[in-house]
């Protein structure tokens, strides 16, 4: 993950390149640590303000290179936003206007702040004072005790059932929406098919009456003209026939002498038998035509038929037949309704017993999994200076849906005597990130779920810890960091000790004016820095010592 920071309140210009494994923030207090974080929120969709802007700059800009996402949700997202995603990065922007106006684009198209919500999670996940995306979200809970769980299968076939179960509901209920409107149309859709089955009609069959019609229509007409043709053809002296036989003895008389025009000759006996051809034609052709009244008036009133169909149910002779066929399947589905309705009852009940089971052994295997969650969660926050928190995961009847029947919510007291209530009613910022820390840590190796996104951003997670507790904050840290990039904004030389890239947050004055700055801290300059937070400004040679010891310590932590 690459960060761009631009005219964002005492940030001048910052560019920071963030790693894989645990990197780590630090800087005196005030030193603009948690504005990175804020920075990086507002790439998450945050909500943006005129204060933001630096003084006397026109805007703020802040610009993230990602992973883009993997999962099939993230990939819908982009495509339904029209967003291209190359050699697997993904570039958000965000531009802060000095009117507190805002814009974000997404590969250099202007998108929606919603839309940044929506693909947040599946990019990274902020946890600090202000920014819990997803750990107030009921069904983020869900997926997360279902992660735990680690059951995919017990998951997919209620996915399935409820699938199928629903289509089936969803057809019954359009079959009874259907059944009145139905009923009123099939005294008309009988009528209508009754009329277009006694015409009897075939295909393309008005065509062809419409030319014998032209033909009876003109019969004199087409003697007249067919005599003649027939006539100049053949049957003259001067016709085209007795000419073209001329011609060919004469041709042929030259070609006894040079054969150069032997191909002519083959040429006039090809068109002598094809003018022989057309005058038999044409000869049968005049001894057929005769004047027939009583067929024209068949032919008539065939064609005002149709024409009456036509007019009622289409233009053509395809299209009322077509009209034919949706009558007919209509009418088919009146009488077939019964047998539908009760096949489909009998599919749905049969279906819903099927989602009972499923359910309720989803059910039961959350519930499993929901008891050793929460002793591992309380284990695990008592190492984090929680020792007296009661966590618990409550299961709920809930209405059916591809995940189940159960509604899922974690509860927490942080304070002795206090009933667990949901999480954004009890715990403050510090806890909070203490309670998704513990969360994080206590998921199963390889368990795969949404909600645990590649980036995972903690700010305050050392709030009111100390000592021992803060050793275990920094091992629970660099073991989510295994799996994910894991960044953090920390107070505590214990924690930064564990880092695999620590980063200074400092500010200093130029040209008047408060800039913050941000460095990577190579090898050799982490003691000094870690023996400034343990020390403060006097940095001791005990602190020296410490602070390579607390490194050291953190090497040889997985």
């Amino acid at each position: 993950m690459e960060l761009v920071v631009e005219n964002y309140a005492v940030i001048e210009r910052v560019r920071v390149r963030f790693h894989r494994g645990l990197n780590v923030l630090t800087g005196e207090t005030g030193s603009g640590k948690s504005i990175v974080v804020d920075a990086l929120g507002l790439l998450f969709g945050g909500r943006s303000a005129a204060e933001l802007v630096r003084s006397d700059a026109k805007q703020a800009r802040i610009s993230g290179i990602f992973e883009a996402p993997d999962s099939k949700a993230g990939r819908e997202m982009l495509d339904a936003a029209g967003v291209e995603v190359e050699q697997g990065e993904l570039v958000i922007e965000r531009e802060i206007l000095a009117s507190g106006k805002s814009r974000a684009f997404m590969q250099s198209k202007l998108v929606t702040a919603a839309l940044l919500r929506e693909l947040a999670p599946h990019l990274g996940d902020i946890h600090g004072q202000h920014d819990q995306q997803q750990l107030f979200s009921l069904d983020a809970q869900r997926e997360m005790l279902d992660a735990f769980a680690a059951d995919a299968t017990a998951l997919s076939e209620v996915a399935a059932i409820f699938t199928r179960w629903r289509r089936c509901s969803a057809e019954l209920e359009e079959l009874g929406r259907n059944d009145q409107e139905k009923l009123r149309l099939v005294d008309l859709w009988s009528f209508q098919r009754k009329e277009i089955d006694a015409a009897g009609l075939k295909p393309e069959e008005d065509a062809e009456l419409e030319n014998e019609r032209r033909v009876l229509r003109n019969v004199a007409r087409l003697q007249e003209s067919a005599t003649g043709a027939f006539t100049a053809l053949f049957d003259s002296p001067e016709s085209v026939s007795s000419r073209l036989r001329i011609a060919l003895r004469r041709l042929e008389e030259v070609c006894r002498i040079d054969e150069t025009f032997s191909d002519s000759v083959v040429s006039l006996k090809t068109a002598e038998v094809a003018i022989d051809e057309v005058s038999r034609t044409l000869r049968d052709y005049v001894d057929d035509l005769e004047a027939n009244p009583a067929r024209l008036e068949d032919i008539e009133n065939r064609l005002a038929t149709i024409d009456k169909l036509k007019r009622k149910y289409g233009g053509t002779v395809a299209k009322i037949l077509e009209f034919l066929d949706e009558v007919s399947l209509q009418l088919s589905s009146v009488e077939n309704a019964g047998e539908r309705k009760a096949a489909l009852e009998k599919e749905q009940a049969a279906l819903a017993m099927e989602y009972r089971a499923a359910a309720a052994n989803l059910t039961g295997k959350r519930k499993e999994a929901a008891r050793q969650l929460t002793k591992r969660v309380e284990a695990e926050l008592a190492a984090l200076a929680m020792e007296r928190s009661v966590f618990r995961v409550q299961i709920e009847p809930a209405p059916w849906s591809l995940a189940g029947a159960d509604a899922v919510q974690f509860l927490l007291s942080a304070n002795v005597g206090e009933e667990p209530k949901p999480l954004e009613k009890v715990a403050s910022g510090g806890e909070l990130s203490r309670v998704a820390l513990a969360l994080r840590t206590c998921a199963k190796p390889g368990a795969k779920s949404q909600v645990y996104a590649r980036a995972l951003v903690f700010d305050e997670v050392d709030a009111g810890v100390g000592g021992s507790a803060a050793e275990a904050v920094a091992r629970r840290l660099k073991k989510l960091a295994a799996s994910n990039q894991v960044l953090c904004v920390t107070h505590l030389a214990q924690i930064a000790g564990f880092a695999d890239h620590h980063y200074t947050v400092e500010k200093h004055e130029s040209k008047g004016r408060t800039v913050a700055s941000i460095e990577e801290l190579a090898r050799e300059a982490r003691p000094r820095e870690i023996a400034r937070m343990l020390s403060g400004h006097r940095v001791t040679p005990e602190a020296l010592r410490h602070a390579e010891q607390l490194i050291e310590l953190g090497l040889q932590t997985v």
